[in-house]
C-alpha cells in the first residue's frame, strides 16, 4: 500500500513539536538546575529532544508550504500529452480553490472556484489514495457531449483547429502513436492543445454534471482514463491547479527534456 505522505508529515510535525514543547515546559528547567548543581557549563540535551528541536521548524515549514501554497507532483502517464509529458515534475497551486486542511482535504477558506480549461489535480474518485491530473471540462450544471471526437459544452461545439500530426521528433521521451492528430482547442478562456487518434473508436456519450461535481478529460483524448469512464469528480476531492513545470526526466527511459523547465501549464 502506498504511504500517505501528508499524514506522515502531519504526524512527524506534531510529534516533534509536542516533544519540544513538553521539554521546554517541564524538563528543560530541571536539567539547567541540575547542571548548575553539578557545575556543568554546557549540559547536553537528550538525543530525542535535540532532534525534535532541530527538525520541528523544518517540518512545519514544509507542511505549511505543501499544504497551503504549492505541492510538487510527478506525471506518470501520457494521458495529458501534449500539455504534460511522462516525467514532468510540476507544481500545483494549493490555494487557488481555497485553503484545505492536510489529510482530510476539508476546505476551511474559500478563495476561488475552478474554471473550464483549468488543469487540476484531484483525488481519484475510485481510489482516493491515488492522485489524478486532468483538464476541467464541465462545471456543475453543465451538459457535456462527446461525439465523433468532437466536444460540446451545453450544446455548443468547442472550437478546435487542426495543427497537423504529432511526431516522435516533437517529443524526446513520450512517444504517441503515429496517427496522433494535434488540435488547438479553446475551452473557456484557455487555449490549449489536445491529441486525437484517428484509428481509435471515440467514446461517445452525454453527461449532465451534478451540483458539487466536475467533469474532467485528458488532453490525450483517446488515451485517458477520465470522467467518460468513471464519472464525476466531487468538489471535496480537488487538490489544486497545476501551474508550472520545474523538471522533466523519465526514469524508466533514462531521458529528459531540460527545455521544459519553467514552462507554464495552460
Amino acid at each position: 500500500m502506498k504511504p500517505d505522505f501528508s499524514l506522515l508529515l502531519v504526524l512527524l510535525t506534531g510529534i516533534s513539536g509536542l516533544i519540544w514543547m513538553f521539554d521546554a515546559l517541564f524538563f528543560k528547567r530541571r536539567r539547567m538546575d541540575k547542571a548548575v548543581q553539578d557545575k556543568v557549563e554546557h549540559p547536553r540535551e537528550p538525543v530525542v529532544i535535540e532532534y525534535s528541536r532541530s527538525l520541528f521548524p523544518i517540518l512545519l515549514i514544509v507542511l505549511i508550504f505543501r499544504s497551503f501554497l504549492f505541492e510538487p507532483f510527478k506525471i506518470p502517464s501520457g494521458s495529458m500529452i501534449p500539455t504534460l509529458l511522462i516525467g514532468d515534475f510540476i507544481l500545483v497551486n494549493k490555494y487557488t480553490y481555497g485553503l484545505r486542511l492536510p489529510v482530510t482535504n476539508t476546505r476551511i477558506l474559500e478563495i476561488g472556484e475552478p474554471e473550464r480549461g483549468d488543469v487540476i489535480v484531484f483525488r481519484y474518485p475510485v481510489d482516493p489514495k491515488v492522485n489524478f491530473i486532468k483538464r476541467l471540462v464541465g462545471l456543475p450544471g453543465d451538459t457535456i457531449t462527446y461525439r465523433n471526437k468532437e466536444l460540446f459544452v451545453n450544446g455548443e461545439k468547442v472550437e478546435a483547429e487542426e495543427k497537423g500530426f504529432l511526431t516522435t521528433k516533437d517529443l524526446k521521451c513520450s512517444v504517441p502513436a503515429g496517427d496522433a492528430l494535434l488540435l488547438s482547442e479553446t475551452l473557456g478562456e484557455a487555449t490549449h492543445e489536445v491529441l486525437v487518434h484517428s484509428r481509435t473508436r471515440a467514446r461517445d456519450g452525454r453527461w449532465v454534471v451534478p451540483e458539487g461535481h466536475y467533469f474532467v478529460m485528458g488532453d490525450n483524448r483517446d488515451r485517458s482514463n477520465d470522467s467518460r469512464e468513471w464519472g464525476f469528480v466531487p468538489e471535496d476531492h480537488l487538490m489544486g491547479r497545476a501551474v508550472g513545470i520545474w523538471l522533466n526526466f523519465d526514469y524508466k527511459k533514462g531521458c529528459g527534456d531540460l527545455s521544459r523547465i519553467g514552462d507554464g501549464i495552460r
